[in-house]
């Protein structure tokens, strides 16, 4: 008989003693019971040497203090932020936190168990445990990028980032999963889940001082399908952070003093030429062939790329997979970064022929918006906050009828 599988929730935690009890509460709620905690307390060793960063350090130990004394058959703490057991030297960083988590975790756990990932200032439903575990039970696929929304604080500078960042996330997700793409899906560390099985067979998390779950999807997507349709989200807090170099809170702080140049609304046109060279490869596979991608992948390999896939790949259907590997999530957003700029389109302008492109192909989508003469600096957070919730009602339907990535 097949045994429920145990979940191993595994959350760094770096000066998190206002929202980490929130997140604490959640997991205590929720209906699937079976489920181990382990939280790491973290910050590099070195900041205790550093007058501003003390406070963090002291924080970090009044909340270790007090999870040491929650019980320890449901609670494991690592301490990665007591004087002389901190990060040291390039070791540091949410993806060294993450890792360390997560190898404990596969060290202990069974195979058939399931990692969730989580950030300690991320709130769900009580049914967020059961819905990951049926989503394995039915699918063969290797992880899960769980949907997310970001709740509104209702405080106007905080929000008003969030929903614009929010905007630049789900535009390009609709848009990769326009084009059939493998990488469409979101990367947050706070709504990922994966057996242990498929941990270990991956050689664990490669550690990034940023972006580590970004290049964690990635090389789960190398490995098998990741489901991105789930009923249960996950809702991660709107909040200005520069504890990462990039991600959700520096990218707010940034929009914040009025720079989006780094989270653009990406134009339909470039997904197109992707999706065109996506077609191209059963081609490639038999010879050499113009596709919309070849100038700048000459830049990135300084070679012809198609010829050393075909010596290596003796079949079609293996040559079009070691295609999508060689064209990754990672060769996607650079692509997109270096072409936008040459769009001369506004980032209203964009939006709006994105939005009319995705409902002229989707025919039986309803058209609730209208954002025709909209500024994104001047509108209301009521007006950005429908355009979100637009695009996450366009997502999600074309998430559902896709399921796996």
């Amino acid at each position: 008989m097949k045994t429920t599988p145990k979940i191993y929730v595994a959350l760094p935690a770096i000066n998190e003693m206002e929202l980490l009890p929130l997140c604490l509460e959640c997991i205590a709620k929720q209906s699937y019971n079976n489920f181990q905690v382990v939280i790491c307390v973290n910050q590099p060793d070195d900041w205790w040497k550093i007058e501003e960063k003390k406070i963090i350090c002291e924080n970090n130990i009044t909340l270790l203090k007090k999870l040491q004394s929650k019980d320890k058959n449901t609670y494991t703490i690592i301490d990665k932020c007591s004087k002389g057991k901190g990060w040291k030297g390039n070791n540091k960083g949410v993806g060294w936190a993450r890792k360390t988590v997560m190898d404990h975790i596969a060290a202990c756990a069974g195979c058939d168990d399931i990692i969730v990932s989580l950030d300690a200032d991320t709130v769900f439903n009580e049914e967020y445990f059961t819905s990951i575990v049926n989503a394995f039970s039915s699918t063969k696929a290797v992880a899960l990028a769980n949907p997310y929304y970001h709740k509104l604080t209702g405080k106007k500078a905080e929000d008003r980032a969030i929903l614009r960042y929010e905007i630049y996330m789900r535009n390009y997700a609709i848009n990769l999963l326009m084009i059939d793409s493998p990488y469409a899906f979101t990367a947050l560390g706070s709504a990922i889940a994966l057996p242990v099985s498929t941990y270990k067979a991956i050689g664990g998390m490669t550690p990034k001082l940023s972006g580590e779950d970004f290049y964690f999807l990635q090389k789960l997507r190398k490995f098998g399908n990741i489901i991105i349709h789930n009923k249960e989200k996950v809702y991660p807090a709107a909040r200005f952070s520069d504890r990462v170099f990039f991600g959700t809170g520096p990218a707010m702080i940034k929009g914040n003093n009025g720079d989006w140049e780094s989270y653009p609304v990406y134009h339909h046109s470039l997904f197109a030429n992707i999706k065109d060279t996506y077609d191209c490869f059963p081609q490639l596979f038999k010879k050499d062939c113009e596709t919309p991608l070849d100038s700048f992948l000459k830049e990135q390999f300084g070679e012809n790329i198609w010829h050393a896939l075909r010596e290596n790949y003796k079949d079609e259907k293996h040559f079009i997979r070691a295609c999508h590997e060689k064209i990754d999530g990672l060769r996607i957003l650079q692509y997109l970064k270096q072409k936008q700029s040459m769009i001369k389109k506004s980032d209203e302008t964009c939006l709006l022929e994105n939005l009319l492109m995705v409902y002229n192909r989707l025919l039986k989508f309803e058209k609730t918006i209208s954002i025709q003469d909209f500024v994104f600096s001047e509108c209301s957070i009521d007006l950005l906050d429908d355009i979100r919730n637009y695009l996450a009602k366009i997502e999600e339907a074309l998430q559902k009828k896709k399921i796996t990535a």
